[in-house]
C-alpha cells in the first residue's frame, strides 16, 4: 500500500517541477529582452507612471483570464476579503509599484547589459530578507557566489559611469538616473519577494489573487501620488498616453507576462531560486537578444 502510494506521489509532483522550469526558462526569457524591448520601444519622453499603470492593469486583466480558465475565478473572489488582501498583498504592492516606476526610469538611462547584470543583485537582497523574514539560510558557496555577484555590479557601476563621463555624457546623470534607481530598486525587489513568498507559503494565499491584488492597490498608490508627483502634472498637461505608439504595448504587455511568471515561480520555487535561475542564464539571453535586435 504504502510502496504504491509512493510512485504515485512522484508521479503528481513530476508535472509540477516541468512547469516550475518551463516557467523559470520564460521568466528568464522576459527578463533579458526586457531591458531592450523597453529601450528600443518606449521613448525617452513618455510619462513613466503611465508605463506602470498601463503594465497594472495588464498583469490583472491576464491573472483574471487565467482564473477563469482554471475555472476557479468564482471560488477565488468567494473567498476573497479585504483584511486577507491587505495582509497579503498591501505591503508587496506598495513595494513593487514603487520598483517598477525605479525601472522604467533606470531602462532608458543604461544600456541593456549593464542593467541587468547590476539588477542581478536583488539575489543577494532575496537571500538577506528570506532568511530575515522566513528564516532560510544559505550555504557558505552560496554567500561566496553573492559576494561575487556584488563585486562584479559594483566593478560594472564604477565602469558605466566612467565610460559615459568620457564621453561626456555625464557620470552624476548616470549615476543618479541610471545606477542608484536600479540599485534601489533591487532592494525594494528583494524584500517584496521575500513578502510574496511568506503570503504564498505559510498564508497559503494563490499567486493569481496576489497579482489581482498587488496590482489593483499598486495602482491605487500610483493614482495619489499623480496628485503631487511631476509624472501627474504631465499627464495633466499632455495626457495619459504621451509620447505612446503602437509598439509601446509590446513592453507594456511583456511586463506584465513577467509579473504572472514572477508570481508562480515565487509560489512554487521561492524567490532565492528564482532569482538564482533567472538571473544566471540573463546576461546570455541579453547579449543574444542585443545581436538579434
Amino acid at each position: 500500500m504504502g510502496s504504491s502510494s509512493a510512485p504515485a506521489a512522484a508521479a503528481t509532483a513530476q508535472p509540477s517541477r516541468r512547469k516550475v522550469a518551463l516557467y523559470l526558462a520564460l521568466l528568464t526569457l522576459q527578463y533579458g529582452a526586457q531591458p531592450l524591448i523597453s529601450k528600443r520601444f518606449v521613448s525617452q519622453d513618455t510619462i513613466v507612471t503611465s508605463l506602470v499603470l498601463a503594465t497594472e492593469a495588464a498583469k490583472v486583466i491576464c491573472a483574471i483570464i487565467l482564473l477563469m480558465a482554471e475555472g476557479s475565478l468564482k471560488k477565488q473572489f468567494s473567498n476573497w476579503s479585504l483584511i486577507g488582501s491587505l495582509t497579503a498583498s498591501g505591503m508587496p504592492a506598495a513595494i513593487y509599484a514603487l520598483q517598477n516606476s525605479l525601472l522604467q526610469i533606470s531602462y532608458k538611462n543604461l544600456d541593456s547589459l549593464t542593467f541587468s547584470i547590476l539588477n542581478q543583485t536583488k539575489l543577494l537582497w532575496t537571500a538577506f530578507f528570506t532568511y530575515l523574514i522566513l528564516g532560510q539560510k544559505q550555504s557558505s558557496r552560496q554567500i561566496l557566489a553573492l559576494t561575487l555577484l556584488i563585486s562584479a555590479a559594483v566593478l560594472l557601476s564604477v565602469g558605466e559611469s566612467s565610460s559615459k563621463d568620457s564621453k561626456g555624457s555625464g557620470s552624476d546623470y548616470i549615476l543618479l538616473y541610471g545606477i542608484a534607481p536600479v540599485t534601489v530598486a533591487s532592494v525594494l525587489s528583494g524584500l517584496a519577494s521575500s513578502l510574496c513568498q511568506w503570503a504564498s507559503q505559510v498564508k497559503k494565499h494563490t499567486s493569481y489573487m496576489m497579482t489581482i491584488e498587488m496590482s489593483f492597490i499598486g495602482s491605487m498608490f500610483m493614482l495619489a501620488s499623480t496628485y503631487w508627483s511631476p509624472d501627474g502634472e504631465a499627464i495633466r498637461k499632455y495626457g495619459f498616453f504621451h509620447e505612446w505608439t503602437f509598439w509601446t504595448m509590446v513592453p507594456v504587455l511583456m511586463n506584465a507576462v513577467g509579473g504572472i511568471l514572477v508570481g508562480l515561480v515565487t509560489t512554487y520555487a521561492g524567490g532565492v531560486r528564482k532569482a538564482r535561475f533567472r538571473y544566471s542564464l540573463s546576461s546570455p539571453c541579453n547579449c543574444t537578444a542585443t545581436i538579434c535586435i
